[in-house]
């Protein structure tokens, strides 16, 4: 199933558009998300990098070394300081948008919660999803569960 979306930065610089499917959209509860994010979790919806346009603006870049030792690219507008992509070094297939950029995110709901060990203790977790107390050893169950989310039907008015 194609779609397609648009998101932006807070002020509006770097804009993109996605035609294609989306993989998965899960919630990242580790400390790294915290920060970044500024709040409780950092979620990230995952796509194939050649769905992707950029349209306006040229995001900077920044590397950052995970835990396990791997590199992160981070791409963030250079006005507003909006984090915007995620991408693994290495990885050229899958890029992970942080969909709080999106222009509209009324249907997101993530099919997954991980590092669920750092989530807050405050935090009630929606237990009809997948939970993972560090990374899932195979994303291709999150994948399997996006593709088979119960999505509403556009066709009703």
């Amino acid at each position: 199933m194609s779609e397609s979306f648009e998101g932006q930065c807070q002020c509006g610089e770097v804009q993109y558009e996605v035609t294609g499917e989306s993989l998965t959209l899960f919630t990242c509860h580790c400390q790294d998300c915290q920060r970044q994010s500024s709040s409780a979790f950092g979620m990230a919806l995952w796509i194939r990098l050649g769905d992707m346009l950029l349209k306006t603006g040229e995001p900077k870049l920044w590397v950052r070394k995970m835990p396990s030792g791997r590199e992160m690219e981070c791409s963030f507008c250079p006005t507003c300081g909006t984090r915007l992509f995620h991408r693994l070094l290495g990885q050229t297939e899958i890029i992970s948008i942080k969909p709080g950029t999106l222009n509209d995110t009324s249907s997101l709901q993530a099919v997954a919660h991980i590092w669920t060990r750092s989530a807050q203790p405050w935090l009630n977790l929606d237990q009809d999803c997948l939970q993972y107390a560090d990374n899932p050893d195979d994303f291709q169950i999150l994948f399997a569960a996006w593709k088979n989310r119960n999505l509403p039907d556009k066709t009703k008015k």
